[in-house]
Order: structure tokens, then C-alpha cells, then sequence
């Protein structure tokens, strides 16, 4: 029954898509199908907006190609080094750019890349940094920010009456951020959020919102290229010992494979684990770079204590910053952390070597579960990881890694390869070998696993552009785990294969269609023995999805999407089919976006994840399990040059479930509904 519903929605997606006009929206600003990997991978919605955010920054001070280096061009994140070096070669070589579509004339850049970063880049004469500089207090846009959203079913956790866990707070969550920009060379602001459940000005939250964060971050002053003082991310090598801010795995852009970001970089997201909170500069004078950085800061951990050795140890840090029942009070701040480190680079035209190093120190000592796959993990009060990192460009070849080793000598090592073997042809490989042994606690390389420990791999990426406005990208990826790993009992391997095609006949039309296949071992979930066999779990998935502009206000997007999940005893199918009405009116003080949404699947192995619009520097990418509708509705209103407004309704309606939730998130409905207002005021 479920596969006739297969094809014939798979079959209406692709009638609807050949039949449709041919005109479409331009590509998205937010790297749609990164982020849903990236969800799919860490099994988690990333609250790091930064990047929205430093968009919406380089949408009002453009970045001046005439005069900007490296460093400048890595912080749009949307260009390969390869590209970013071929930019700079030809800058050097013919001089300054006339016109922003002389770019299309570069190597490795072509319509598609002008058009993702045209809204972001602008052509200038050289700028005057000491007239900048007396401008950076007085000529930059302050703007506050506030935010509420709210699910209206009430679960179980808000209702005194039930037993079972109870939150201490409202339902409400919380959100405000004041900022002040003055290009990209100085900002500063506070940010304060609650979460659902948690208490606000009472209780455990006496002083209003559970997580507070300040930052100030400077450019440009002099010998100074970096200054972060406050809550900063640091970023070193490939990510091998140390890389805070987002970062996405694989994904059809397959030369998006290298790490690239400053060292240091503000933070001011709504996250509560995944950042520095000190002092941190990074120093120049001619070829050298050096930065150093410090940090002081409380986490929320599970202690266990030894009653009988009178001691306490860390088994794991609670990274999801939820204070909403006394457990989870009594678990704040438990730990205290230093971690202070650099980076010490020399660079040149085409090449870069840099030395990093960080250590951190606890003030309980960590003790992981006593589990076999949990043999290797990081013990004690303290831990040091240290690297080399490396690029070097020659023609269109762009060559990088990193070797790096932990406290014990263990050691990782990740390298890969741009090419640009023709105009219409990009060629990626990469290459991890991480031992089992080695471990980072902010580690975040380009791996299968969430963090780069126990993985041996190569991937393989292709990126062709036969004819105008086509392009296949194709990778495959094979690996295995040494080691045993969480829900693999033994030394596993696995496959992940990916070829998606795009059309892109003008600027208003895309059209794509891909397919994915992963495979890899894991624990027969079915068994009932002390030890485990391996099984190869397979996850297949087919998407189409076209995006046309019906008129210069009115765009559609559709997509449809079916997904096979199969391991040893266990078989679910799922597909899922949405259509987006964006409108856009030219002039006007108001838009907004409806979607309406069908999916359906045997079970939750078998989730669709799909990426949803929000309000402003917010994004949404739930799973869908199941059989069910979803819609939502986002809208946005000027009210003045100075006053803007979101409010966003979405509801996820179940047709076989009598609740939504587990434990005490369960509302005992057969639906969710969240309602979400926003201003942002300039001031």
C-alpha cells in the first residue's frame, strides 16, 4: 500500500516539476541542504545563527573585491580557497575589477558562484582605514532585537496535577539581542534567552534569563587584525583539536570539504556550550600571524559522586543548556573550565603553515561510563591537543591538511586536494586517518562521526558543469571505525554515496534531483544477547525539488522526497511532499511565506528532515515521523524605517497519534502547534 503511495506522489512530484514555467527564485541564502545533514548528523537543530547573521551584515556593507584579502573573503564562507586564490592571482595579474560579471572570467568561478555571492560583494576604490577608523563608534547601526515563541499545547511537564517531571518555569521561550555594527570591523552587543520550562526573574533565574552573553570584537586596528573580548569562538587547522563555530559535513558541495574561518570570531547565538568566554588577539606584521586567547567559564555536567572514595567525578557535559527541572538546576554550572591557547602562521602568496595549540583544565576530573567503546575516552583534570596545518596552491591545484596529536600521543591526521581539472570541472578528494585513541573536546574535522576520533576514510568529490546552466555534483565516501563505537560492538565500515543534478536554465528557475545511499554497521537493534553482531544498516533517499518565480512577487517552491531504510529485521519506507508560496512584493512594507506539507512514514528510523523559513537570522529543520500535515505561516511587516515585525504559526497535525512529545513533553494531543513574534527595532 505504502509503495503505490511512493509512486504516485514521487510521480505527481515529477509532473509537477517538468510541467511547471520556466522561471524560478534565485538560489537561497542559507545553504538549505547543509544544515539538513548537518541536523541529520548530530541528531540536533544548531542554534548557531552567526552566519545569517554575518549575511545580513555583508547585505549592507558589501565586501570591496578590489581591495579584499583572504582572511576578508573566508568570512563570507560561501567561496572555496581555491576560488578565493584564483580571485586574488587575477586581481595581482590584470588589476583592479571594472565590473562585478568580469568575475566569470576567473578560473573555477562561473554564473552560478556570481550569483551566490553577488548580494554580498560590491566593486570600490580602496577605503581610507583611518577614516574608518574614527567612524567605528559613531557611524554603526545599533539595533535590538526581541523574540517569544511559545508552544500552545500544553504538555504534561506544565500540569501540576500529573506526576511525573515537572518544569518550573512557563512555557514561553524568551529571546533578546541588542547589537552594534560598524561594517565588519567592529561590533558589540548582549544577548540574553530562556528556554521553555526554565524560571524568569525568580527561582534559579532570579537575575531574568538563564544565559546571558556579551561580546566585543574588533578589526583592523593597526597591528591588531583580531580583538574578542567577552564570548568568542576560536577556529584552528582542520578542526582536528579545536573548531567552535558552524561547520557542515557532507553535502552536495563537494569542494566545501576544507575548514575555512579566521581563529577568531564573536559570538553572540542563543547556544549555551560551544563557545570561549575571555580574552583573545591575533597579532600581524608582515608574513606572521600570531593569536592567543584565554577563557574562564561554568559548565552544566552530570557528577556522580563516590560516596565511598569521597570524590566526584564528570561523566558527560550537557551541551543542550536546559535548566527547566531541579535535576537539570542542580546540574548548572557544576564544572568550571579554563582553556587558553594560539596559533602561530606564516603566510604567503600561495601557501600557509600554521602551529596551534590548546589545553584545557577541569575543576573535577573526567571519568566516562565505564563502557568498552568509551575505552579511549579523554580522564583527568586536564587535556592538550596540538597541530600543524597546511595549504599550498599551484595552479588550480589547492592542497591542505592537518596533523595533529592529543596528551597521549595519539595521533590524527586529515589532508585533501582542490583541483580545478577544467573550466567545468572541480575534483575533490580527502583523506582522515584518526586513531582510536586520540580525542579533542571541541574537535570538529570532516568526518563521519560527530567528532574526529577512531575513523580511517576517503572521500571523493566531482562537480561538473557540461553545459550552461546544468551541473552534476557527485561524491562517494567510504570509511571505517577501528575501534568500537556507540551501537557498534566491534570494528565497523560503511559507504556514503551522493549524485544530485541541477538545472538552472536563467536566474529564476532551479530545478534538482538527487540520490542518496549510506550503509554502515551497526548493533542489530533486535538482539536480546550480552554481546552483539554487526548488520549493515542502509538509508536510501530520492529528492526533486523545483523552485520557479510565477511573477517578480509571487514564487513557488515544491519538493518531493522518499526515503528506504533497511537493517537485518527491520524495514521502514517514508516520503514526504511540500509546496512553498513565497510572496515578495517590490516596494512594499510587507511578505511572507505559507507551506503546506504532507509526509508519511512506518517509522522513525525512516525521518525526513526538511528545512523551514523563519523569522529574521532564525531557521527551523524538524523531522517528520509518521503519517501527518504540516504547515506554517511566516510574515513580515515594516512598520516604519525603523520598527519591523515577524510572527510565524506552524502545526504539525498526526493522523494515526493520540500524542505528540514523550515523557514530559507529551501533550497528549495529536498535534503541535508553535507560535512565534519577533521585532527588531534600529535604533
Amino acid at each position: 500500500m505504502l509503495q503505490n503511495k511512493f509512486i504516485t506522489c514521487s510521480a505527481l512530484a515529477l509532473l509537477l516539476i517538468f510541467q511547471a514555467p520556466a522561471r524560478a527564485q534565485e538560489a537561497p541564502i542559507v545553504p538549505e541542504q547543509q544544515l539538513e545533514n548537518l541536523t541529520d548528523v548530530i541528531q540536533a537543530e544548531t542554534e548557531d545563527d552567526h552566519f545569517v547573521q554575518e549575511l545580513e551584515i555583508y547585505k549592507k556593507n558589501p565586501i570591496n573585491i578590489n581591495t579584499a584579502e583572504q582572511e576578508e573573503l573566508k568570512l563570507l564562507r560561501l567561496l572555496s580557497d581555491l576560488q578565493i586564490a584564483n580571485l586574488i592571482s587575477y586581481r595581482r595579474l590584470l588589476g583592479p575589477f571594472i565590473s562585478i560579471y568580469e568575475l566569470q572570467a576567473i578560473p573555477t568561478w562561473d554564473v552560478i558562484v556570481l550569483r551566490r555571492i553577488k548580494p554580498y560583494i560590491t566593486i570600490a576604490s580602496t577605503g581610507d582605514i583611518k577614516q574608518d577608523f574614527q567612524k567605528r563608534f559613531s557611524k554603526g547601526q545599533h539595533y535590538l532585537l526581541g523574540r517569544i515563541s511559545q508552544v500552545l499545547e500544553k504538555s504534561s511537564a506544565y500540569n501540576s496535577s500529573t506526576t511525573g517531571t515537572q518544569y518550573l518555569g512557563s512555557p514561553q521561550r524568551l529571546f533578546f539581542r541588542y547589537k552594534y555594527i560598524f561594517k565588519n570591523l567592529l561590533q558589540y552587543g548582549l544577548l540574553g534567552d530562556k528556554d521553555a520550562g526554565e524560571q524568569f526573574l525568580k527561582g534559579a533565574q532570579r537575575y531574568g534569563f538563564d544565559f546571558y552573553s556579551f561580546h566585543l570584537f574588533a578589526r583592523k586596528i593597526g597591528a591588531v587584525q583580531a580583538l574578542a573580548i567577552g564570548d568568542f569562538t576560536v577556529n584552528l587547522g582542520q578542526g582536528l583539536i579545536h573548531w567552535q563555530s558552524l561547520a557542515f559535513k557532507k553535502s552536495v558541495e563537494v569542494t566545501g570539504i576544507k575548514r575555512q574561518s579566521t581563529v577568531l570570531r564573536p559570538y553572540n547565538a542563543a547556544g549555551e556550550f560551544n563557545f570561549h568566554r575571555g580574552v583573545g588577539v591575533t597579532l600581524s606584521k608582515k608574513n606572521w600571524q600570531f593569536t592567543i586567547f584565554g577563557s574562564l567559564r561554568k559548565l552544566n555536567a552530570n557528577v556522580i559522586i563516590d560516596s565511598t572514595h569521597q570524590s566526584e567525578t564528570v561523566s558527560s557535559f550537557l551541551s543542550s543548556g536546559y535548566n527547566r527541572t531541579l535535576s537539570e538546576v542542580a546540574d548548572k554550572n557544576k564544572v568550571a573550565q579554563v582553556a587558553y591557547g594560539g596559533n602561530l602562521s606564516y603566510n604567503k602568496n600561495n601557501w600557509h603553515v600554521g602551529l596551534n595549540v590548546i589545553a584545557h583544565q577541569f575543576s573535577e576530573p573526567l571519568q566516562k561510563k565505564q563502557e568498552p567503546y568509551n575505552l579511549y575516552a579523554i580522564t583527568g583534570n586536564n587535556w592538550i591537543n596540538a597541530s600543524i596545518d597546511y595549504n599550498y596552491t599551484y595552479k588550480n591545484f589547492h592542497f591542505f591538511g592537518e596533523a595533529a596529536i592529543d596528551k597521549n600521543k595519539d595521533k590524527a591526521t586529515v589532508n585533501g586536494l582542490l583541483v580545478s581539472v577544467d573550466p567545468r570541472v572541480d575534483v575533490t578528494l580527502l583523506y582522515r586517518n584518526i586513531s582510536p585513541g586520540y580525542q579533542a573536546i571541541n574537535g570538529n574535522a570532516f568526518t563521519e562521526n560527530v567528532t574526529p576520533t577512531n575513523e580511517k576514510g576517503l572521500f571523493s568529490g566531482l562537480a561538473i558543469r557540461p553545459f550552461n546552466g546544468w551541473r552534476l555534483d557527485v561524491y562517494g565516501d567510504v570509511f571505517q571505525h577501528p575501534w568500537l563505537k556507540f551501537q557498534a560492538d566491534a570494528p565497523s565500515r560503511g559507504m556514503d554515496y551522493l549524485a544530485q543534478i541541477t538545472y538552472t536554465p536563467n536566474k529564476e528557475v532551479e530545478i534538482y534531483t538527487r540520490f542518496r545511499s549510506e550503509s554502515k554497521q551497526v548493533n542489530l537493534s533486535t538482539n536480546t544477547m550480552v554481546t552483539n553482531g554487526l548488520f549493515f544498516l542502509t538509508r536510501k533517499n530520492w529528492r526533486s525539488q523545483l523552485s520557479y518565480k510565477i511573477t517578480p512577487t509571487i514564487s513557488i517552491r515544491n519538493r518531493g522526497e522518499i526515503v528506504w531504510y533497511d537493517t537485518k529485521g527491520s524495514e521502514e519506507q517514508g516520503f514526504l511532499l511540500f509546496t512553498d508560496f513565497i510572496y515578495k512584493p517590490l516596494l512594499r512594507r510587507y511578505a511572507g511565506i505559507i507551506r503546506l506539507q504532507y509526509f508519511e512514514t512506518t517509522g522513525y528510523n525512516s525521518r525526513i528532515y526538511a528545512y523551514e523559513n523563519d523569522v529574521l537570522y532564525g531557521f527551523a529543520i524538524p523531522s517528520f515521523a509518521g503519517k501527518g500535515f504540516r504547515y506554517y505561516l511566516t510574515a513580515q511587516l515594516e512598520m516604519n524605517a525603523k520598527l519591523s515585525l515577524w510572527v510565524r504559526l506552524a502545526q504539525t497535525s498526526y493522523l494515526q497519534k493520540n500524542g505528540v512529545g514523550a515523557g514530559p513533553d507529551d501533550t497528549s494531543k495529536p498535534r503541535q502547534t508553535e507560535a512565534k513574534l519577533q521585532f527588531k527595532w534600529s535604533l
